[in-house]
């Protein structure tokens, strides 16, 4: 884990990698409460068994569902003192180069993309990506934007 004793000491950091999450899988049961959730019940998600007959031969974690992940994912290599307080700004540049299978494990990597003032917070880029501890493709790539009072 990165450790700032500021959000200050963020702007002269970046572009630095972060690191990575432990490896964690989401389970049927995860897949389901978010279903239920978000309304979105795709049976790619829920029906196992026509997911077996489908184009990706199981059900898939929802992509939104990963992209919900990223705070946590930040959570997990960035810790950042001297802040009052961190706010979710938005994502930028997402997308989905493949499906993750349910029960697949799974690990993010963090990187520090860029730090900025804005106002009297630090307005900070942070690349996340969705991997398969054996590699390929990410699962979901975006960058989450978050920010740090200064106070």
């Amino acid at each position: 884990m990165k450790h700032f004793e500021h959000p200050d000491a963020l702007l002269s950091e970046a572009p630095v990698d972060l690191g990575t999450t432990g490896v964690t899988v989401l389970d049927q049961a995860v897949v389901d409460a978010f279903a239920a959730a978000t309304r979105d019940h795709q049976w790619i998600h829920l029906d196992a068994e026509r997911a077996a007959a489908g184009p990706f031969g199981r059900t898939i974690v929802h992509g939104h569902l990963m992209l919900s992940l990223a705070s946590w994912a930040v959570e997990q290599v960035l810790r950042v003192d001297g802040s009052s307080m961190a706010i979710n700004y938005g994502l930028d540049r997402v997308r989905f180069p493949r499906p993750l299978p349910v029960g697949e494990p799974f690990l993010v990597r963090v990187g520090l993309t860029s730090a900025d003032v804005v106002d009297d917070w630090v307005h900070c880029g942070l690349d996340c990506s969705f991997e398969s501890p054996s590699g390929g493709k990410p699962f979901c790539a975006a960058t989450k934007l978050a920010r740090f009072s200064r106070s």
